[in-house]
């Protein structure tokens, strides 16, 4: 590793799929920049890919913006992010309160526009972008009116981002799995029945794992895809 190896920014790195990514793009010849809230398991992360993470709330658009400046400053370059950052609120509209709905909101979809604007302010000579939506932002999924809507969000925001930033060389895209085991899902995936539910929504017969998700993340971050967006 050396000082012409990319840098990518990760926020919610000690997640299931973002600690996945951090371990894929270390192996990959990448440096990394771990964030996340979870202060332990962030501090673990650090300390097995040798990196300083940073600590902060990624619905604090000026600490993700912080992020992407420190990156910067402290590699000399900031080759991409990769919001990882989510919640799973399974409520129909009528149970899902108004402090549940704007915490949906604030960590699905708030995160994913302050990364948007951090990675416009700070990656001048361009770069790539990840979010993360959802499969079920698409397909109608009972119980999931406000994750749907937070991630269909993602969605509009990563196409008109591509469109507006496409002439500063920035490239954003969003990957929209269906359900992947993590810690995030541990309790549908726990439950044989649910678990098997959402099996049979998938086409390939299983559930998704975390570095599936990872890898295509890991795919899109590299500017080998410089002509996806």
């Amino acid at each position: 590793m050396n000082d012409n190896s990319p840098v990518f920014l990760i926020l919610g790195a000690s997640g299931g799929i973002g600690s996945v990514l951090a371990h894929r793009l270390v192996r990959g010849g990448a440096r990394v920049v771990p964030a996340g809230r979870a202060s332990d398991r962030l501090s673990a992360l650090g300390a097995d890919l040798a990196a300083e993470p940073i600590e902060l709330d990624a619905r604090d658009t000026a600490a993700v913006e912080a992020a992407a400046r420190n990156a910067l400053e402290r590699h000399g370059r900031l080759d991409g992010i990769a919001n990882c950052v989510g919640s799973l609120l399974l409520k129909p509209a009528h149970l899902t309160t108004d402090a549940e709905w704007s915490e949906t909101l604030a960590l699905n979809l708030g995160s994913a526009f302050g990364t948007v604007r951090a990675a416009a302010k700070t990656m001048k000579s361009g770069g790539s972008v990840v979010l993360v939506s959802s499969a079920a932002a698409r397909l109608g999924l009972a119980m999931h009116e406000a994750i749907a809507a937070a991630k269909a969000g993602v969605i509009g925001l990563t196409l008109s981002s591509a469109a507006t930033y496409a002439a500063q060389g920035l490239r954003f895209n969003a990957v929209a799995p269906g359900l992947v085991r993590s810690p995030l899902t541990a309790k549908i995936t726990a439950s044989e029945t649910a678990a098997a539910a959402s099996t049979a929504l998938h086409a390939l017969g299983r559930l998704g794992e975390p570095d599936d998700v990872a890898a295509m993340i890991a795919w899109l971050l590299d500017p080998a895809q410089s002509w996806i967006t």
